[in-house]
């Protein structure tokens, strides 16, 4: 087929680029400006500061982060494949570099302070990790996965998940080792293999528990919510078991319609913690309630099966790789995100993609989508 019937056939059957993907995006991340507005205008106006200032931040990383994603889409993904080790060399010198002159808060170094801006490494680090693994396991195909190559992958993700654990960042150093694991499943790692890594990183999760390599508000997150209601002289079960108390109880005020943009009380008065961060999806049960609620999931449901699905029809190994570790790490973290609100999951730092408020995260998670839009769009075009 000539290059003209070629580019006839994709014209026919509709635009390269997955429609239904791109627009999900900016139409969930625009309800996200709307509801970081909503989360902080009340304390801004307590304190006497601009109560648009969260609002003009947040609509300014989304337009970032839309014509990021435009341009990774109009990108040839497969031109990754030579460069995602030097990539991955990048983001750990970047993870090395915040102990050394990164911002630090609360006794985190997690932040690279550009003016107003605050550049957080770890969000991008899960993204090297994907190409990295994906780019190993396409030259490995026709070999197969053995022992040597598990050692080496488990280095390779091991780094970065080390690194990040150290800023201290838990829930991304969680997602990066969920995604290793489900890309070597993909790869066709043998399953007795697979299994002997995940009894291992059970036991290595106890050992952190138990052995005390967990800091105690950490242990305390990560357990609380298999008790919520119980009492404790510990400050850092407190503090957790009281973020829970008041999440459940945003997310239940809002009832089946919600009390209407603007108008939530819990939100409103800031009873919830890092409502515009980490709780975001209590603003939107309280003021949408269960129907508005439901409708986001939905919409980042769309969002993460039209990604599965770009990994699924992806025709070669390193495409088919990269979309099912994108899927997993946007899946993950909206579950994560929305059960720990709901007192169904641990609390994790895992931001809610394009909705909570943050602009590393805002701008990574548009990447992702724009990986999955280069996927696709080479597929068709080829």
């Amino acid at each position: 087929m000539t290059t003209i019937a070629r580019t006839v056939a994709v014209r026919r059957s509709g635009p390269a680029f997955d429609i239904v993907l791109a627009v999900t995006t900016v139409f969930v991340a625009i309800v996200g400006v709307v509801m970081v507005y909503t989360a902080t205008k009340g304390s801004l106006l307590a304190q006497g500061d601009d109560p648009k200032a969260y609002l003009k931040k947040q609509a300014l990383y989304v337009v970032l982060g839309v014509i990021a994603m435009v341009v990774v889409a109009l990108f040839d993904y497969r031109r990754l494949e030579p460069v995602a080790m030097v990539l991955y060399g990048l983001i750990v010198l970047a993870l090395l570099g915040v102990f050394v002159i990164g911002s630090h808060a609360q006794g985190a170094a997690r932040w690279f302070t550009v003016g107003p801006i605050q550049l957080q490494p770890s969000e991008f680090a899960v993204v090297a990790v994907i190409l990295a693994v994906a780019a190993y396991c396409d030259r490995r195909t026709e070999a197969g996965l053995a022992w040597k190559d598990v050692f080496k992958l488990l280095i390779l993700a091991g780094l970065p998940i080390v690194l990040v654990m150290a800023q201290p960042d838990l829930g991304t150093a969680i997602i990066m080792l969920m995604v290793l694991l489900v890309m070597l499943a993909v790869a066709g790692l043998p399953a007795r293999i697979l299994v002997m890594l995940i009894v291992g990183v059970v036991l290595v999760s106890l050992v952190a528990v138990e052995g005390g390599l967990l800091h105690h508000y950490q242990i305390a997150r990560l357990t609380t919510f298999l008790h919520p209601n119980a009492t404790s002289n510990n400050p850092f079960i407190q503090s957790a078991n009281y973020n829970l108390q008041a999440s459940t109880r945003t997310i239940g005020s809002g009832g089946f319609f919600g009390t209407g943009i603007g108008h939530g009380t819990q939100t409103n008065l800031g009873y919830v913690p890092e409502a515009q961060t980490d709780f975001i999806f209590t603003a939107v049960a309280e003021q949408l309630g269960f129907i508005g609620a439901a409708g986001l999931l939905a919409l980042l449901g769309i969002i993460a099966w039209r990604i599965l699905r770009v990994a699924g029809a992806s025709r070669d190994v390193f495409g088919r790789l990269v979309g099912t570790g994108l899927f997993t790490f946007f899946a993950f973290s909206v579950f994560q995100n929305s059960g720990m609100t709901m007192g169904i999951m641990p609390i994790t730092g895992i931001p809610l993609p394009f909705v909570s408020y943050g602009g590393t995260a805002v701008l990574c998670f548009f990447t992702c989508v724009g990986l999955a839009l280069s996927i696709g769009a080479q597929r068709r075009l080829r």
